[in-house]
């Protein structure tokens, strides 16, 4: 599950049936082509979601990353996702979402930078 999910966050190929089970519903329309496709940001967001619920510390680096996609979706759940684990390697990068143009990533960044600071806040 948990490669799956930063296989989709890195682009990259996974199976349908993952897609599937990450966005429910929804994703049979998305993998049809609907908003984006697979190369829209709705399996990015999922991928994020997937890994509040699965993780291990190897999916660290795409989960920082994902903090500088180009879709906000992605942006706030993956500050979502490093205050619920504590991914300590992301201070930067949910410091830097306190500055994102769109206020629900924003309030993430901060929610996040507080969890970190204080891990009893998640």
């Amino acid at each position: 599950m948990v490669s799956g999910c930063v296989h989709l966050l890195q682009g990259r190929e996974v199976d349908d049936a993952l897609v599937l089970a990450l966005g429910g519903p929804p994703a049979e329309y998305v993998l049809g082509g609907g908003a984006g496709g697979r190369n829209g940001y709705w399996p990015r967001v999922w991928a994020c979601r997937g890994l509040l619920y699965a993780w291990e510390k190897e999916a660290a680096p795409a989960i920082v990353q994902a903090t500088r996609d180009e879709a906000w979706r992605v942006r706030e759940m993956a500050a979502k996702v490093i205050a619920r684990h504590h991914v300590e390697d992301a201070i930067g990068a949910v410091v830097a979402l306190q500055g994102d143009p769109v206020t629900r990533v924003r309030a993430a960044g901060e929610r996040s930078v507080m969890a970190l600071y204080d891990p009893g806040r998640t």
